[in-house]
């Protein structure tokens, strides 16, 4: 690439693994600082050793350890990870090209992130976990068959987790109110829930994740 090119937040290619641009130092001999998606380690490369890439809907790959695949078209939920496609922030927001945030409640026209950042829903595609059905493997600019049989059988092996169990302590926010309503569980009698602000609901409405999403859980002792 051309160092006039290079701008935070692009996704590259670096000695063939993926990587994302964190900073620029025009006047450095290593003028880019990286940061490799699978293992957040940081590299230091000059721009005519790194090549760009653009994600496209449905690529997976590696971010800290764990797969996710990109969806175009998945409403976020609270606690889902988001990559920035169409930045457009407003004076008060500081997302950018590319940047992963975590979705820390659901707006009416967009989410807030877990950095405060205000993001409409058109500026955003959703990191669903996991290896989905028909994605494209990312990880590796020169395609290694190996590698991409290896991340298969690897997901076949992960075990649907559990769905949570609600208990009294935890925060769940509901989507069909508006302004976005966030409320404690407060006590639990047979199927009905009772949660902050006078709200009555029955176990199976609040499981609901179209409607409800668990914000925060209380460990078990």
């Amino acid at each position: 690439m051309n160092l006039l090119n290079v701008r935070k937040g692009q996704f590259v290619y670096y000695q063939n693994k993926l990587h994302q641009v964190y900073s620029v130092k025009a006047f450095f001999k290593q003028s880019v600082h990286l940061v490799r998606l699978e293992d957040f380690e940081q590299q230091l490369a000059t721009a005519r050793e790194i090549n760009l890439y653009k994600p496209k809907h449905m690529d997976s790959f590696v971010v800290n350890h764990k797969r996710y695949t990109l969806h175009k078209d998945e409403k976020a939920k609270v606690g889902d990870y988001i990559l920035i496609i169409n930045p457009q922030p407003d004076s008060l927001d500081y997302h950018y090209l590319h940047a992963i945030e975590m979705v820390s409640s659901i707006e009416r026209n967009g989410v807030i992130s877990n950095k405060s950042n205000g993001i409409k829903h058109n500026e955003y595609w959703v990191m669903i976990p996991g290896l989905q059905k028909g994605a494209n493997i990312i990880d590796l600019e020169i395609p290694d068959v190996n590698y991409i049989t290896e991340q298969g059988n690897q997901q076949l092996e992960i075990q649907t987790p559990e769905a949570h169990i609600p208990k009294i302590g935890d925060i769940y926010q509901c989507h069909d109110s508006v302004p976005p309503l966030q409320a404690m569980v407060i006590a639990i009698q047979g199927d009905t829930l009772y949660l902050g602000g006078d709200v009555e609901v029955k176990m199976d409405e609040l499981m609901d994740t179209d409607s409800w999403s668990l914000v925060h859980s209380i460990p078990s002792l």
